[in-house]
């Protein structure tokens, strides 16, 4: 008998969550098969066996969480993987997740292929739904005396099967048959409660904004924008950037004119580290949740390339296949909530980031132009930015930066 451990899947990682089991109790596996699917803090992984035999015992039901290192799945072996080639599977970990490709974490085992979710075809010798975790062991024969406690248990729809006697030799007793007739009361009684596990992607997700909340004396400001002009540039080039492109190149623009925003703060040194190229972050609300992968070195792109890559980077991330890379390389935020139909929002930062730009939505209003009520385009922009870095009158310089751009396209680009 082999018992295979949760392995260490990279990046820090310290547990998973049990998704599915890609095969059942009595099935037999071979070297290198994908035996389960499970959820980090990062993406959808399957987990590949480093046995062949017959599976024994799978420790984890689905939704639960494992532990680095805890049990996974026992196999009673007829063949065990050689050390060296165990050796070699970590190292292809490892490579794979140096080089950014996503297969580790993102993809499916240790193949080189790519996913786009995590629906998939049943292996030829895994069956073809996901196996049923067994019941759990319960007594098949409760132990009970008294006629009485039976006819109790019946009435009010206890299982017997379920409890554990308090009398002498474990027998049920009528105060353990109450006693689970008042918890089941209890728990009928809250209408409509449903509770939900955070899964271990949420987990990361809720660590991280706790971390920004706790950490960063975060300000923010915001002021609306006629976006007129830019509405119009895009409607008259119809095949030509998206109006976030257009942002985007403008936000890199004023990052150059106010590099402390494009920073990361080193409460060690109690410095602030200013960074040489903008990898910008875009908000994304995927299938798993919200997620802020990055299109790399954004300030070298003209406004057309920023549009291939944030749409590239966009559809990977709804799919949920971006690379760790991605997810972790941003030096600053652009949101856009109006995509929602939303017209602000008070983000939070993406820690160790210092600050994020957020768009609303463009909608008619009424404004005024030279002294003349008409409709225009308007969007409210907010930006939210670390207090320690800089005062309002920095973070208001960058606003206004990008905010001239979008009512003034033309003549910014001219500058570009």
């Amino acid at each position: 008998m082999a018992t295979f451990l949760l392995p260490d899947l990279g990046e820090g990682l310290t547990e998973a969550e049990v998704v599915r089991w890609l095969v059942a109790e009595g099935d037999t596996v071979a070297v290198d098969q994908s035996v389960v699917e499970v959820e980090t803090a990062k993406s959808v992984v399957e987990v590949p066996s480093p046995y062949a035999g017959r599976v024994e015992t799978l420790h984890a039901r689905p939704g639960a969480t494992v532990q680095v290192g805890k049990p996974l799945i026992s196999i009673a072996a007829v063949q065990r993987e050689p050390a060296s080639v165990a050796a070699a599977a970590k190292e292809a970990y490892r490579e794979e997740e140096r080089a950014g490709s996503g297969n580790v974490l993102i993809g499916y085992g240790t193949t080189g292929a790519t996913t786009t979710g995590r629906t998939r075809r049943p292996r030829a010798n895994v069956r073809p739904a996901a196996p049923a975790f067994p019941a759990p062991a319960v007594r098949k024969v409760p132990l009970v005396v008294s006629p009485l406690v039976r006819n109790l248990a019946r009435a009010n729809g206890v299982d017997l099967r379920t409890l554990q006697g308090t009398g002498e030799g474990g027998v049920i007793t009528r105060a353990d048959v109450e006693r689970a007739t008042v918890t089941t009361a209890v728990a009928a009684s809250v209408p409509g409660e449903r509770r939900i596990p955070l899964s271990g992607f949420r987990r990361s997700v809720s660590a991280a904004l706790s971390r920004s909340r706790a950490e960063i004396p975060e300000a923010t400001v915001w002021v609306d924008v006629d976006a007129t002009k830019l509405w119009q540039l895009r409607e008259s080039v119809p095949a030509g950037p998206g109006l976030i492109a257009y942002v985007a190149r403008f936000v890199v623009a004023a990052l150059r004119e106010y590099p402390v925003f494009n920073a990361r703060l080193d409460t060690g040194r109690q410095e602030i580290v200013e960074l040489d190229r903008v990898d910008l972050g875009i908000a994304v609300q995927g299938a798993r949740g919200l997620v802020v992968p990055a299109v790399m070195d954004a300030g070298a792109m003209t406004t057309a390339r920023l549009d291939q890559e944030i749409r590239a980077v966009t559809a990977r991330a709804r799919e949920g296949r971006s690379t760790a890379e991605e997810l972790s390389a941003g030096t600053f935020t652009l949101n856009n909530y109006g995509a929602f139909r939303v017209d602000g929002s008070a983000a939070i930062i993406n820690h160790p980031q210092v600050a994020i730009l957020g768009l609303g939505r463009i909608i008619d209003r009424p404004w005024v132009v030279d002294g003349q009520l008409c409709v225009r385009k308007i969007a409210q922009m907010s930006f939210v930015f670390d207090h320690r870095v800089c005062d309002g009158g920095t973070a208001a310089g960058f606003m206004r930066s990008v905010a001239d751009a979008i009512e003034e396209p033309a003549s910014v680009i001219a500058r570009l």
